[in-house]
């Protein structure tokens, strides 16, 4: 009943097909002019029907950086999809408003009405591609009915030899879908048959039966373009993170504003200082205010043995680690042991082969005073019952201190990083609500423009005076834990409830989950621990989310519990993506100029201060003066410059992308398409 319904629909509107909608967006003529061609604005329409694959395209897009306009089906006072809501006239040239739409289904408005009849219009007018984000399998959308209907989880997908050819090619050709629980049905889908018209981009063995059947393929019909989904899915998948990519390239055909990289960056915290050690017996960490009684076990520290397979580790998997180190804790170290430290001495003698930020000299507290004679800590109050500080030259002192003793040593610093001793200085709840009054002073005074923050407790970008803060991703892989059976310890106690002898802090906790039964101590980390955190840190390299991770010089220590989580990651990685979709490993300038960039293009994307269309093959972008432009294009897109042209962007996943300004004194940015 669909498909006849479209094909009606076709035949009722053919007259308005014309010589634009051939060579329109993508789909022209090679060598074609731009006379007589219509205005395509850079802007996605996404009809919301409130489901999740609705939504985890749109996140996608948000991510990215693509501007786009949601029409909510469950309002009642949204606008009409009609003629005009989708095209006008500007200067006398046919605009359409949207260069993509992304829809519920194949007819969320119902095959026939005024809705759905004016937005196929508008496609077939304009050669506007549609994504259908989950729908089932039938003739309506150029599928057989199901081959099978049901649990994807755990099957083995592929990316088709089509789609490796095209909007597909940055993924190297197969994944599983998640099973992370065997109690769980996690995905769902449709598989079937592709019929004349479509052409599958990724299938899946038929479950229980004979042949591939498609997941994702586009169907060419009544002059229109659908990309049908039909799995199921929600945006922190992986296998949907995997696809978005390709799913936002085919909806732009290749040309849209905003960019999306993969990367991964690891930031080493206390090297040179020594961690204190869990303690299995009293379940907390020696030296703790709330770990009283009992004696310390002893701190835990790299040893040179350790430095050397550190630096080796890198090498072998082409990986740069950020070493945060306090000095003034490895020259105590020194001093208490005879003049002699092997660790720091090797570490230097391999300082190129790291990246270096500055984490204070002795790792001191930068907030308040704490008065420790109460469990937890308390600020401590001057006289007139006011937060008593620790002053600006105090602050300033202790990261001058580490930075002059790198550049005597001739460490490869970037002298406008740092990152506090326990992201210290910045607000801390609940005893310290508001940042170091003496902070921002500090970090002008040493030219510190970006400082470390904890994402778990801040995940947004923000300023601190004029020092701009860089969100770090805390790895479940505790500083306190030099060996795999503490780690399996002190992590029983986190996650599993008081009746299995844990802390039951996962019982009260609604964002936790308590483990079924306590982890094995002598299997529990590599068996459970190292999967799920490797898969939590891919899940954010895949997810455009530039943030470093953070870990501690004692994971580096004794079982160097940290590195079968980086390998995993980067073993997954590279098995997933093809060689043109490498994993960036920025360093914290660079993640903080991304952060700072992106957030001054959303301000400009939700005030309406950017305006950016392609006619033919020339893209044309404005916005606010100084606002670094993202822009992704195809292969051989150049920039045109007020004297000639050069070539745009950097390759990544098969397209050139970019932040960029336009060349003075030019007032808007010009793209040429090849």
């Amino acid at each position: 009943m669909a498909h006849r319904a479209l094909a009606n629909s076709w035949r009722t509107t053919a007259a308005v097909v014309t010589a634009a909608g051939l060579i329109s967006l993508g789909l022209g003529t090679p060598g074609a002019s731009a006379a007589g061609q219509p205005r395509i604005d850079l802007r996605v329409l996404v009809v919301d029907n409130g489901g999740s694959p609705v939504r985890a395209i749109a996140a996608q897009l948000e991510s990215t950086g693509i501007p786009y306009t949601t029409v909510d089906l469950t309002d009642p006072n949204r606008p009409a999809i009609t003629a005009a809501f989708l095209s006008d006239t500007v200067n006398g040239t046919p605009r359409a408003k949207y260069q993509g739409v992304v829809l519920p289904d194949e007819a969320p408005f119902g095959a026939g009405s005024a809705e759905q009849s004016a937005l196929e219009a508008y496609e077939r007018t304009y050669g506007i591609p549609q994504v259908d984000a989950y729908t089932w399998a039938h003739p309506g959308v150029g599928l057989d009915l199901s081959s099978y209907t049901g649990s994807l989880d755990g099957q083995r997908a592929g990316v088709t030899e089509a789609g490796r050819a095209g909007r597909f090619g940055y993924l190297d050709g197969a994944f599983t879908f998640e099973d992370n629980s065997p109690s769980v049905s996690e995905s769902y889908g449709h598989v079937a048959q592709p019929r004349a018209g479509f052409t599958s981009y990724v299938d899946v063995p038929v479950p229980g039966g004979g042949g591939r059947g498609s997941l994702i393929g586009e169907y060419v019909h009544d002059g229109r373009r659908e990309l049908v989904v039909t799995f199921a899915y929600h945006r922190h998948q992986q296998q949907f993170r995997l696809l978005a990519r390709g799913i936002v390239e085919w909806l732009t055909q290749g040309v849209h504003l905003g960019r999306a990289r993969n990367s991964f960056a690891v930031h080493i915290d206390d090297v040179f200082a020594p961690d204190a050690r869990w303690d299995p017996a009293r379940n907390c960490t020696s030296g703790d205010l709330a770990c009283a009684g009992g004696e310390a076990g002893p701190p835990i520290r790299m040893t040179a043995a350790d430095a050397v397979h550190a630096a080796q580790w890198q090498r072998e998997h082409g990986f740069t680690m950020d070493l945060v180190y306090n000095a003034g804790s490895g020259e105590e170290w020194r001093a208490e042991h005879g003049g002699a430290d092997a660790l720091t001495d090797q570490l230097l003698a391999d300082k190129a082969a790291y990246r270096w930020i500055n984490h204070t000299y002795t790792h001191q507290y930068l907030g308040c005073v704490q008065d420790t004679s109460t469990v937890p800590w308390s600020c401590a109050r001057n006289a007139d019952g006011s937060t008593r500080y620790l002053s600006r030259a105090g602050i300033s002192a202790e990261i001058r201190a580490n930075r002059d003793w790198a550049l005597a040593k001739g460490l490869p610093i970037d002298r406008t990083e740092l990152v506090t001793g326990e992201h210290s200085g910045l607000k801390t709840l609940p005893q310290q609500p508001d940042d170091n009054p003496n902070l921002a002073g500090a970090l002008a005074d040493n030219g510190i423009r970006w400082t470390g923050s904890d994402n778990s407790r801040e995940p947004e970008q923000r300023s601190v005076g004029g020092a701009l803060t860089v969100p770090r991703h805390p790895m479940n892989v505790y500083y306190n834990a030099g060996t795999k059976a503490e780690m399996a310890d002190e992590y029983n106690w986190v996650y599993t409830s008081k009746a299995d002898g844990g802390s039951g802090i996962c019982e009260s906790n609604p964002a936790s989950s308590c483990l079924d039964r306590p982890l094995d101590t002598a299997s529990g980390y590599d068996d459970h621990i190292v999967p799920l955190e490797a898969r939590t840190a891919l899940g954010h390299a895949v997810d455009n989310d530039p943030r470093p991770h953070y870990a501690h010089q004692s994971n580096l220590a004794e079982d160097r519990v940290l590195y079968p989580v980086l390998a995993k990651v980067l073993a997954d990685y590279r098995a997933l993506f093809a060689d043109n979709t490498p994993l960036e490993n920025p360093r914290q300038s660079a993640i903080g100029a991304e952060l700072r960039n992106r957030a001054a293009w959303r301000t400009a994307v939700a005030h309406n201060k950017v305006t950016a269309y392609r006619i033919g093959n020339t893209v044309t972008v404005t916005a606010p003066s100084g606002t670094r432009i993202p822009v992704t294009a195809p292969e051989g897109t150049k920039k045109q410059l007020p004297l000639g042209t050069t070539t745009f962007g950097t390759r990544y996943a098969g397209a050139r992308s970019a932040w960029t300004t336009p060349a003075f004194p030019q007032s808007s940015l010009t793209l040429n398409l090849p």
